[in-house]
């Protein structure tokens, strides 16, 4: 495709020949692009998966940064370890045992949130052309790091317990009689980033003795483990296999996503080349952003306020599950999640997510297509719902506006004729909460 030109003939990005080739590989998420038009006040933003941050003791959590100054500020406005803060460290175990993990905290890299672990890991494992196995829809910004690194995804298919084990080894079976190489296969167990489905123990274990047999590293990316509705905390995978998995784990959702403070948890000898691998990209994770985190879990009653994260986030879940119910057209699907931020949402037959979402955004109500969540074009007829930020109210109107588009969409599609039908339409789906 020719570069764009100025009217006097010239490039408007002169560099464009100079780059690497990996950064064919860099675009926008589907969601960042969203981000200016779902900003708007008038708009309901059913897109962007941030924390509420309000219902943070923010009080409490400014005396606690004025104290860290105040006596600390020579430690933590210095340079680190590449490797993370020792006492952090420390306290991340505490917060991994809930999810029934033991370890070493020599096996901890403290990162710029897990989204940096998780480039550090590709990075480290991936060569150009190698194969990542991923779940079909998986989150959107891994998909930009592994196309960042030119690896291959594979989608595996998914249902309402998450990835499936036969779709798994019918992919492995593909890939290696292809001749490509498998390195890593990637995986949110709990609360899925965009599904909203969640593996039981049966499956887990299933899909960990499949990645034992095969010689494949996997790749646990844990955000919202502790967000669990009903109180309880999904067993990682990793609590059952210390060697074959590399654990990623935030604070983004259980604290606050602006400090930037994650880890991966990795065997002993990857442990070595991801904390040179996180020197060379940042020379050491901050040390205010760190310390700040440990004197919050060291002074703060941190797990009661991941309660209050649940119940807040349950009530905004029940909110957009009883409007999706009551308003929104016959043949719509979705998920109904125990945890998290996200359901996903199943449009009509002959409905297209990308193509209706100019009309939502007219209507006052954003979402993310789900195209974005798959390498392959993928996605088109569904759509991610996320209720983890507005207020529930917000919600039922943001569903009331949604709803009123899929219908017009519906009658535009009756009068002039739906679109062939596709084979695109892998993925999780729950039935309607009244059929289930």
């Amino acid at each position: 495709m020719e570069t764009p030109r100025t009217a006097a003939g010239t490039r408007l990005d002169p560099w464009v020949d100079a780059y690497a080739a990996r950064t064919r590989g860099l675009t926008a998420s589907q969601v960042r692009a969203l981000f200016a038009v779902a900003s708007r006040p008038e708009v309901v933003s059913l897109a962007g998966g941030m924390p509420f941050v309000s219902a943070l003791p923010l009080d409490q959590l400014a005396d606690t940064v004025s104290r860290l100054i105040r006596e600390r500020g020579h430690q933590a406005l210095q340079y680190g370890s590449g490797q993370g803060d020792p006492v952090l460290r420390e306290q991340i175990l505490e917060v991994m045992s809930y999810t029934g993990i033991t370890a070493h905290p020599d096996d901890i890299v403290v990162t710029a949130g897990s989204q940096m672990a998780l480039d550090l890991v590709v990075r480290v494992f991936c060569d150009p052309g190698d194969v990542v196995l991923v779940e079909a829809p998986t989150y959107v910004t891994a998909l930009g790091v592994f196309s960042s690194y030119q690896c291959d995804v594979v989608h595996v298919p998914m249902d309402d317990e998450g990835l499936r084990p036969d779709a798994l080894r019918q992919a492995i079976a593909a890939v290696r009689a292809s001749g490509r190489t498998i390195k890593l296969l990637y995986t949110i167990p709990s609360f899925h980033n965009p599904g909203g489905v969640t593996q039981g123990p049966a499956r887990r274990t299933e899909i960990l003795e499949i990645a034992r047999r095969e010689g494949i590293l996997l790749l646990e990316d844990d955000p919202y483990g502790l967000l669990g509705f009903d109180g309880s905390v999904p067993r990682a995978i990793r609590a059952d296999e210390p060697e074959g998995v590399i654990y990623l784990g935030t604070f983004s959702k259980t604290i606050a996503a602006g400090l930037r403070v994650g880890w991966a948890l990795a065997p002993h000898g990857v442990r070595e080349k991801l904390v040179l691998a996180n020197e060379t990209a940042t020379l050491c994770p901050s040390q205010y952003t760190q310390l700040t985190v440990s004197e919050y879990l060291a002074t703060q009653p941190w797990f009661d306020q991941v309660t209050v994260f649940r119940e807040l986030y349950r009530e905004r879940r029940d909110a957009l599950l009883e409007s999706l119910d009551a308003l929104m057209p016959a043949g719509t699907t979705w998920t109904v999640p125990a945890g998290g931020f996200y359901s996903w949402v199943t449009l009509p037959e002959g409905l297209d997510a990308t193509a209706m979402l100019p009309r939502a955004v007219a209507a006052l109500v954003a979402y993310v297509p789900g195209v974005g969540f798959y390498a392959d074009g993928q996605g088109r007829d569904s759509l991610r719902l996320s209720y983890c930020y507005p207020e529930p109210d917000r919600i039922r109107e943001g569903v009331r506006r949604l709803a009123g588009v899929v219908e017009a969409e519906l009658e535009v599609a009756e009068t002039f004729g739906s679109p062939a039908p596709r084979a695109d339409r892998e993925g999780p789906a729950s039935p309607r909460p009244d059929q289930a």
